[in-house]
C-alpha cells in the first residue's frame, strides 16, 4: 500500500482535500451544534419553570350584574369541563381545587422585624400544570410541612408597595423560602397547626397553591361530605392563535385572565420562529454532506486514468482503493475531533448568556451530541469507504 500511497499522493488536489474536509466539517458542526444546543436549551421549553412549556388558559365564568341579583353560579360543572375538553383546539383540561376549610397564616422573620397574621385560602390544581420545579411539590399524611407556591407579583406588590410604605425591608424569593409560615386549618370540628414552606413563585397561576395530594386529604378531613364545583379551569390549547378559542369561549360566556390569548399567541409564533430556524439548519447540514461526497467523486475522477494503469498492471481494487479510503476515515475522525471542541467552544459562549437570562439554568448532558457525532463518523466514513471503492470497481468494468 505504501508504493501505491507513493504514486497516488503526487495527484492528490490540495484545494479538493481542503474542500472535503470543510464541507465535511461545517456538517458535523451545524449537526452536532444543533443538538446540544437543543438539548441545552429543552429544560426551557419544558421544565417545570418553563415560560414557553405549553399554552394555558385560565377560565372564568363572567360576573354580571343581574347574574348576581338571581344567584347565577358562576362555577363549572362536571358538564361544562366535558364540553370544553371536547372542543378541537383543547388538549387538556385541569379544575381549580377549592379549600373547603378555614385557613390562617401567620408570618414571622425575626430577623427582619417581620410579624404579620392573615386569613387566607389555598387551592390546588394537577401537578402537571404547575410552573415550578416539582421536586419539593408533594405532601403525605402526617407530614408537618405543607409546599406553598405563591404568585410572583404578590411578591412584587409587597417589596413595590407595602414594605417601602412601611419601610420594612424588601425580600428576595431566596429570602421569603427562610420564613417561617404557620397555617391554621380549621373545620368539622378540628384545628391543626402545620408549618408552610415556599417552594417556589408562579408567573402562571395567580393564586396560593398546595399540593393536590394536600387538598385532596385536607377537604376529606376538614370538611368531609362537602362539594364545591370549582370557580375556575385552566385549559392547555394546541394553538392559541385558532380563532375558535375566543369564539366559544364569548358564546359561553367565558373570559380569560390577563389576556392569555394575546400571550398564547407571541409563544406560538416563538415556536414558529425556533421551527424554521431549525428546518433551515438541517437543509444547511443536507447541503454540507452532499458537497462532501462531490468532493470525495471529483478526488477520484481527476485521478481516474492513474487507478485505471494501477488494475491493470495487476493491483486488486481493494489494494487501490485502500489509501483513499484511509485518506477519508482519517479525515473524518480529524473532523469529529474538530467538531466537538468547536461545539464545546461555542457551547461554553451562549450557555453564559442564557444564564444571565435564566439564573439557575443548566447546560444539558453532553453524552447524546458525543454518541451521535460518533454515529455520524461511523456513517459517513461507511458511506465514503463504499463510495470509493464502487468507484474504483468502475474502473474494471470500463
Amino acid at each position: 500500500m505504501r508504493l501505491v500511497w507513493k504514486l497516488l499522493r503526487s495527484h492528490v488536489s490540495v484545494s479538493q482535500l481542503a474542500g472535503f474536509f470543510l464541507a465535511n466539517l461545517c456538517g458535523m458542526v451545524i449537526v452536532l451544534l444543533s443538538i446540544q444546543f437543543y438539548n441545552d436549551v429543552l429544560p426551557v421549553f419544558t421544565g417545570g419553570d418553563s415560560f414557553l412549556k405549553k399554552d394555558y388558559l385560565i377560565v372564568s365564568k363572567k360576573v354580571s350584574t343581574l347574574g348576581s341579583f338571581v344567584g347565577k353560579s358562576r362555577t363549572f360543572s362536571e358538564r361544562d369541563k366535558e364540553e370544553i375538553e371536547a372542543q378541537p383546539f383543547t388538549k387538556g383540561v385541569g379544575a381549580f381545587t377549592p379549600s373547603q376549610f378555614k385557613v390562617s397564616a401567620g408570618v414571622g422573620m425575626e430577623q427582619v422585624g417581620l410579624q404579620m397574621s392573615t386569613a387566607m385560602f389555598f387551592e390546588s390544581v394537577p401537578d402537571k400544570y404547575v410552573d415550578v420545579n416539582l421536586d419539593k411539590w408533594h405532601f403525605t399524611p402526617g407530614e408537618e410541612t405543607i409546599p406553598i407556591i405563591i404568585p410572583r407579583n404578590y411578591l412584587n406588590l409587597y417589596n413595590f408597595g407595602f414594605a417601602q410604605s412601611r419601610s420594612l425591608p424588601q425580600l428576595s424569593e431566596g429570602v421569603m423560602g427562610m420564613i417561617n409560615l404557620e397555617i391554621r386549618i380549621s373545620g368539622g370540628g378540628m384545628r391543626d397547626t402545620f408549618k408552610g414552606n415556599i417552594v417556589g413563585f408562579s408567573d402562571r397561576l395567580n393564586t396560593i397553591l398546595v399540593p393536590e395530594s394536600f387538598m385532596n386529604w385536607a377537604n376529606q378531613t376538614y370538611a368531609a361530605g362537602e362539594v364545591k364545583e370549582p370557580s375556575r379551569l385552566i385549559v392547555e390549547v394546541n394553538n392559541p392563535a385558532d380563532d375558535r378559542i375566543a369564539r366559544f369561549f364569548k358564546d359561553k360566556g367565558y373570559e380569560t385572565e390577563d389576556d392569555k390569548l394575546d400571550a398564547g399567541k407571541t409563544t406560538w409564533f416563538l415556536k414558529l420562529i425556533v421551527g424554521i430556524v431549525m428546518a433551515v439548519g438541517l437543509v444547511i447540514s443536507a447541503l454540507s454532506f452532499y458537497i462532501l461526497m462531490l468532493s470525495i467523486f471529483l478526488l477520484l475522477q481527476k485521478n481516474s486514468t492513474k487507478l485505471e494503469n494501477l488494475l491493470m498492471v495487476g493491483y486488486s481494487p481493494a489494494k487501490v482503493a485502500l489509501p483513499y479510503q484511509f485518506l477519508t476515515v482519517g479525515l473524518n475522525a480529524v473532523v469529529l475531533l474538530l467538531a466537538v471542541g468547536l461545539v464545546l467552544l461555542l457551547r461554553g459562549g451562549y450557555l453564559d448568556k442564557l444564564q444571565n437570562l435564566l439564573p439557575g439554568l443548566e447546560g444539558g448532558m453532553l453524552w447524546p451530541m458525543l454518541v451521535i457525532g460518533f454515529l455520524l463518523f461511523v456513517l459517513v466514513s461507511v458511506f465514503n469507504v463504499l463510495a470509493v471503492r464502487r468507484k474504483i470497481n468502475g474502473l474494471i468494468k470500463k
